[in-house]
């Protein structure tokens, strides 16, 4: 599907950039739920994504030094067992933090996982099909997921 790795980190960064304004809403803005995005608020979105984006970073940082990846192990046995449970772990944890964590997480962990992504050798992911199929589930497809959520939640804030 990609020639080469800075191919994927083009496509996945622009596919991402809708997502950073986000980021500019206010406090309030993001703890207001939105019926158009399954009651979330811009900070169940944000959470959302960002916490997926941590795990692909795991799997980035595992795949820099080794042949596999443990996280992505469990993660595929643990949605096989548990699914959307996973979702809800993760709106409950991210809810619990001080939105400027939120915050900070959301502008912080996109830019870590494109740096491990240079590191990681090309044969490990962009051309190891199972392990491409991973980065591009917790990124480009899953942005592609949440557009709708992201056009409810900016289109309330104005």
């Amino acid at each position: 599907m990609y020639l080469n790795a800075m191919e994927f980190l083009e496509e996945e960064r622009e596919a991402w950039r809708p997502f950073e304004a986000l980021d500019g809403l206010s406090d309030e803005q993001l703890d207001t739920p939105i019926d158009e995005a399954h009651g979330w608020t811009g900070r169940d979105l944000m959470a959302h994504l960002a916490a997926w984006q941590g795990y692909a970073l795991a799997m980035a940082r595992e795949l820099a030094v080794g042949e596999t990846s443990a996280t992505r192990e469990r993660l595929d046995a643990e949605w096989d067992e548990r699914g959307d449970a996973i979702n809800l772990d993760i709106q409950v944890e991210w809810r619990a933090l001080p939105l400027e964590e939120v915050r900070e997480r959301f502008r912080t962990i996109p830019g870590e996982l494109r740096g491990y992504l240079t590191v990681v050798p090309e044969a490990r992911w962009v051309k190891h099909a199972d392990h491409l199929r991973g980065f591009l589930e917790e990124t480009i497809e899953h942005y592609a997921e949440h557009e709708a959520d992201l056009e409810a939640i900016l289109e309330a804030a104005q």
